[in-house]
């Protein structure tokens, strides 16, 4: 079973809005986080994967549900987890909370396919099916 991470950071004044609201697409850039948080935490550099096997994860989807707003210098948890995953794609899931009060900011999903350096879809090394819960 892969591992939940939390990423912690603290809104910086540039990704709020006229509204002194966290942008909506800023929470896009946290799910990164959370996800580069996660490979780290099930054994493997995502960027390594790039450069020793020639595996990107495509975005192929994106979804986020906003649900109450964070503001400049708020602490924010990005708690990240696989929902699924298969030899040529990855589920990625998300929650996005306060830390002060843990109130529940957003939640959300990105689905990415694996593809080789030409942009090809791709199967995903066996080497990596434990790190993302992929049966053997």
């Amino acid at each position: 079973m892969t591992p939940v991470t939390e990423s912690r950071l603290r809104v910086r004044y540039a990704e709020t809005d006229q509204m002194g609201v966290v942008y909506y697409s800023n929470y896009l850039v946290w799910m990164e986080v959370g996800r580069v948080d996660l490979c780290k935490a099930c054994g493997f550099n995502y960027k390594d994967m790039e450069i020793e096997d020639g595996i990107f994860l495509a975005v192929a989807e994106a979804n986020c549900r906003y649900r109450s707003p964070a503001r400049f210098d708020d602490e924010v948890i990005v708690q990240t987890s696989i929902e699924s995953a298969n030899t040529r794609m990855v589920t990625f899931a998300y929650e996005m909370r306060l830390a002060a009060d843990d109130r529940r900011l957003a939640t959300g999903s990105t689905r990415h396919v694996f593809v080789s350096r030409a942009m090809r879809p791709t199967h995903l090394p066996a080497k990596y099916y434990a790190l993302f819960g992929i049966g053997a």
